[in-house]
């Protein structure tokens, strides 16, 4: 009998620097903050949120992302390994699609054009993330 799975609950990527990670999630996304250790937190409260491993976890729509700074310096993300292939991230609109792509622009963030997906339904924006995670814009192609 299939587990009755009704949404998902979190996902976290392991970065390498979470200065830099936090800057681009905070300037592209500008996610809510759902758990961080506060740098003057007591050693009780570091103790119950171990599970951040320094990080930082945002919440945004019906679930969580989270960013654990734990890789090592020379480790790079690679969507052709085992694990991992992308995570994309819903608009309501084409012409959000089209917005998330000026935003890019405007913090100097690469990105592939809009692409049309035709049948589908959808129109992607790829781009990746400072640790070459792939991450996706998805919204309606019309």
């Amino acid at each position: 009998m299939p587990i009755p799975v009704t949404d998902y609950n979190h996902v976290r990527l392991t970065v390498k620097d979470i200065a830099v990670s936090r800057k681009f999630y905070d300037e592209v996304f500008g996610f809510d903050v759902a758990y961080e250790i506060a740098p003057d937190a007591d050693a009780a409260t570091r103790e119950q949120l171990g599970f951040l491993f320094g990080g930082v976890i945002y919440a945004f729509g019906g679930g969580l992302l989270g960013l654990r700074p734990v890789a090592p310096g020379d480790d790079a993300f690679s969507e052709n390994r085992v694990g991992l292939d992308h995570v994309s991230f819903t608009v309501s609109s084409l012409a959000e699609v089209h917005a998330a792509a000026a935003t890019l622009d405007e913090l100097g963030i690469a990105h592939e054009p809009v692409k049309d997906l035709g049948a589908a339904g959808i129109a992607i924006l790829e781009f990746r993330d400072p640790d070459n995670i792939a991450l996706e814009i998805t919204g309606p192609n019309s």
